[in-house]
């Protein structure tokens, strides 16, 4: 699809090879919608190289998460370092993210567009949700859509608006892998980053498309050996709250005057 001049914001697409269906279904939603978009090849779990097993710290896995990694987490989140790779090689100011089953929505350009004429609000904006996240909301976007902070966890990764700054922190600081790409990429407070959402979100899950992620029947650990993933959790939670509060705060106070 050929792109229109001057345009802030570009769209990747991650896809695995051995997925045309999903392919064929995001692009002909992203060209409904009139979204110029590049696909991503996706990092695929069954031909990894050696360098790229090597990218997952087994033992910070099993202590933050209480459970076994498996090898399709690793892939989604290589593939999401690869395309704010990218990202940064081309010319544009945002990058917006999707993995290919996601489903958009019709507010979505319109969205964008609204996040670009506030750049200094945010770093990241998740477009999809799949808990609530307790949004503290700032900003109104669009007549339906409003910026908020979250308070509590909000996971999910398949829609995003990501800026030059943020994609370059995430890229100095995600290596390795330590636990699910949807677990990482949320902590502001790691990163120094405006980690924000969309009120209502913009794009959903396609709850009907199986995953390509194959997960085992039995890869929680015995709850004694899970002690040090609730701790970690606890410490977590606080500190996103923690983070929310502040961030709600500034972000209120900048509104006010």
């Amino acid at each position: 699809m050929s792109e229109p001049a001057k345009t802030r914001t570009h769209t990747w697409v991650i896809n695995l090879d051995r997925s045309p269906d999903r392919l064929a279904s995001i692009s002909a939603q992203l060209d409904g919608l009139g979204l110029a978009w590049t696909r991503q090849r996706a990092v695929d779990a069954r031909a990894f190289t050696p360098e790229q097993q090597a990218l997952l710290d087994v033992p910070a896995y099993h202590r933050k998460h209480g459970k076994q990694p498996v090898p399709g987490e690793l892939g989604c989140y290589l593939s999401h370092v690869d395309v704010m790779r990218a990202f940064l090689a081309s010319d544009k100011e945002f990058a917006l993210i999707l993995e290919d089953d996601v489903q958009l929505g019709a507010e979505l350009p319109a969205v964008i567009k609204a996040l670009e004429q506030h750049p200094g609000r945010w770093d990241l904006v998740k477009l999809s949700a799949v808990h609530s996240g307790t949004p503290q909301c700032y900003l109104q976007l669009t007549p339906k859509t409003q910026l908020a902070v979250m308070l509590s966890r909000c996971t999910g990764s398949s829609a995003y608006l990501l800026n030059r700054r943020g994609a370059e922190r995430f890229l100095a600081g995600l290596l390795p892998m330590q636990l699910p790409y949807d677990h990482v990429f949320d902590q502001g407070w790691v990163f120094d980053l405006k980690i924000r959402l969309a009120v209502p979100p913009p794009c959903g899950h396609d709850q009907e498309v199986a995953t390509t992620i194959v997960m085992p029947a039995k890869r929680k650990f015995h709850w004694t050996r899970r002690l040090p993933a609730f701790a970690y959790r606890a410490g977590n939670e606080l500190r996103r709250l923690l983070y929310g509060l502040r961030e709600t705060v500034r972000e209120r106070r900048q509104g006010a005057a």
